[in-house]
């Protein structure tokens, strides 16, 4: 794969024809993209049925007053039961193993201790939690692109972090210049 089709920190969009009913209207962060496959985070599904709170008990961190409440949402199918942190970065600074820039100002962490710090009242922001993650083999991702899958687009902080997760699909398609309504659900080949 050149650099150039490396899909790492950009955005996919579900086209309307999304035959996968998990994907079906969704937005993803591309975390990682390679000839091995790709990785990344649906950003536009909230997991009502689960609080951060909730989630801190069930992981016995303590909250204090002062904790910060993070949304959580449904990162993809693959490992449900495992957190992603999705978090703004400062880009002169360094991270450790446990955390993976995404681009000079993003970054993934999936440990424990960004947890206890958003329980005390710090942490980066913003920030997000996702459940499980989307997964792709080598060259799947690039297969379902060219099948009309999915359409591409650079990363937007509003449509990652912002709060109206039933409208980021719409705004996702819009940064495009695109109306939703006049997307075909068929790939044209020539």
């Amino acid at each position: 794969m050149d650099q150039s089709s490396n899909l790492t920190g950009k955005m996919l969009i579900a086209m309307p024809g999304m035959r996968d009913p998990r994907f079906e209207q969704s937005v993803i962060l591309v975390c990682a993209h390679s000839e091995d496959g790709a990785m990344g985070l649906v950003v536009n599904r909230p997991l009502p049925e689960i609080g951060f709170s909730d989630l801190l008990a069930q992981l016995g961190i303590q909250a204090d007053a002062n904790a910060l409440d993070i949304p959580v949402r449904f990162g993809g199918p693959v490992e449900p039961g495992r957190g992603f942190v999705l978090h703004r970065v400062p880009r002169d600074i360094q991270l450790d193993e446990n955390r993976m820039r995404i681009a000079d100002d993003l970054a993934m962490s999936t440990t424990r201790d960004i947890l206890e710090d958003f329980a005390r009242g710090h942490g980066p922001q913003p920030a997000m939690l996702a459940l499980g993650y989307a997964g792709w083999g080598p060259g799947q991702l690039d297969s379902e692109i060219r099948d009309n899958g999915w359409l591409t687009s650079d990363r937007g902080d509003e449509i990652i972090f912002g709060a109206d997760n039933s409208g980021k699909w719409r705004a996702a398609l819009k940064s495009l210049g695109i109306d939703p309504l006049m997307l075909s659900p068929s790939a044209g080949h020539a």
